[in-house]
């Protein structure tokens, strides 16, 4: 079992357990021992986003990668996605992304990659932890064995190309108006500059991070701003990303809002069409709405359903074969582009469609009308709390009014202290209510 590691990483406020520089050092340490396998000079990647921890752990964790032997290569504020792709290009033995993604700044965290570009396993975070709670001072390496630091001065230009080369050539972005919305945070330089050298206007707000604005009123979790923009300035197309730019929620030229749903089951049929779509299907997680589900099967597509987090939907993509997946909340996944979800080159495949289509965004964009579901996250102090007589009796009488024309899901969230309430159905006021009582009869015991 992990403790430290969530569904995303490591991740809590900063400052405090765990994290804490002291911390940030073990699991450095940790997860350099971890990651020695071989004679080579060995090399880990470290990123971050632009909140002011960042200035903590990024030290720290630089220092426990040296004691290990391992060369510390420093990128400074880059989305996710960089990451885990110039942990390959690069030829490295692991990455680090230091990011809380969509929490505000007073969190913080450390996400990890193997050398393949992918997040670790469950079973290798366990390592770590073991590694961890073992200590590591019989590891240390001599001091002339020591590592070094410095610094990639040209990341962000690698990366920029990269994305672009999953645009398709002969399309341009000419005549496009679009906003974009990069959270106060790692995408602030390239989502404006990616979206203007391949000939779009580009309207950017969420551009000016200070270490403590990322994803004030702003970025994917706050889309208000970025629809009001695309309304304000008659644009095509709305772009809200997150804190460190692996995922995005899109507004059409009406500033009506487009999450992954919608986008998934517009690249899944227009990749069907072209031959493109392997698998026969999408990789998406139970969240997902149960009209997109229906969408797919319509057109004779499957829809694979894992549990929540985008590394269980690249894993399932993996093991499976499939080279589409995501997640409601916009995390979409590339198989073709790389090894996580990416929301710059999410946008980018979906503003192809619309420049072929050369129809309205809203016409493109909207695939399938979707059952109402109503999330809602209850705050606990004891996790045991979703066990008790009164709670399970609730989740029960919910499961029954809703019958097989609904769903109802109930989980512990991986990154924090909240119990995730989802329910979905034809009836609006009905699914309210369901989601109503649970929700009272999960308070009532975290008291």
């Amino acid at each position: 079992m992990r403790k430290l590691f969530g569904t995303d990483g490591v991740r809590g406020t900063a400052n405090q357990e765990p994290m804490t520089a002291e911390t940030a050092l073990k699991i450095g340490m940790a997860a350099g021992r971890q990651f020695l396998r071989g004679d080579h000079r060995h090399r880990a990647i470290i990123g971050k986003d632009t909140r002011l921890s960042g200035y903590l752990l990024e030290p720290a964790l630089t220092a426990g990668f040296i004691s290990m032997g391992m060369d510390v290569i420093l990128v400074g504020p880059m989305p996710t996605p960089a990451i885990a792709m110039l942990t390959r290009s690069l030829r490295a033995d692991i990455g680090v992304m230091i990011s809380a993604s969509h929490n505000p700044y007073q969190d913080n965290g450390i996400k990890l990659f193997g050398p393949d570009g992918r997040k670790l396993s469950d079973k290798i975070e366990a390592e770590i932890e073991r590694r961890i709670d073992n200590g590591a001072k019989e590891d240390l390496v001599p001091s002339d064995g020591l590592g070094r630091a410095m610094r990639l001065e040209d990341a962000l230009g690698r990366y920029m190309e990269h994305v672009k080369t999953t645009f398709p050539r002969g399309l341009t972005l000419d005549g496009l108006r679009i906003v974009v919305d990069c959270a106060n945070g790692a995408a602030y330089k390239v989502a404006p500059t990616v979206l203007w050298e391949l000939g779009a206007e580009v309207i950017p707000i969420g551009v000016a991070p200070d270490g403590t604005n990322i994803n004030r009123d702003c970025g994917s979790t706050e889309p208000a701003v970025m629809c009001e923009a695309v309304r304000a300035h008659g644009a095509h197309l709305g772009i809200a990303l997150d804190g460190d730019a692996d995922r995005m929620v899109l507004a059409d030229g009406t500033g009506a809002l487009v999450d992954g749903d919608q986008v998934m089951a517009l690249i899944a049929r227009s990749w069907q069409e072209r031959g493109r779509l392997r698998g026969d299907g999408i990789v998406a997680t139970v969240m997902s709405n149960l009209g997109l589900e229906r969408y797919l099967q319509k057109h004779e597509l499957s829809l694979a359903r894992v549990q929540v987090g985008d590394r269980y939907v690249v894993e399932h993509m993996h093991m499976h074969g499939y080279n589409v997946g995501g997640e409601q909340s916009g995390h979409i996944i590339f198989g073709d582009f790389g090894t996580t979800g990416d929301g710059l080159i999410a946008a980018l495949q979906v503003l192809a469609e619309i420049v072929r289509a050369k129809r309205a965004t809203s016409e493109v964009v909207h695939c399938f009308d979707p059952l109402p579901q109503l999330l809602r996250s209850v705050r606990f102090d004891e996790p045991a709390s979703l066990e008790t007589a009164d709670v399970q009796h609730a989740i029960a009488q919910g499961e029954a009014i809703l019958g097989e024309d609904g769903r109802l899901l109930i989980r512990k969230s991986g990154t924090e202290p909240l119990i995730r309430i989802m329910a979905e159905g034809k009836d609006e006021a009905l699914i309210g209510r369901v989601v109503a009582d649970i929700a009272t009869a999960i308070a009532g015991k975290s008291k």
